[in-house]
């Protein structure tokens, strides 16, 4: 089963996109136009507090 890990390379705020970029093995800049597209859609809020929430618990880089 795989895990979400926020990208340490990735990066661009908190590294959610490139780490959800990196387990769906698809362009992060793709996952990014998704989230913009999904945060106009829905509103700011929602989104906005999906992805503090997210930065928050979803821990950072693989474990090596």
């Amino acid at each position: 089963m795989k895990r979400i890990y926020r990208s340490k390379t990735d990066v661009k705020l908190a590294g959610i996109c490139g780490g959800l970029g990196e387990m769906f093995n698809v362009d992060p800049t793709v996952v990014r136009l998704l989230m913009i597209f999904a945060t106009i859609a829905t509103g700011v809020a929602p989104l906005l507090i999906t992805y503090v929430i997210g930065w928050l618990i979803i821990p950072e880089g693989k474990p090596e």
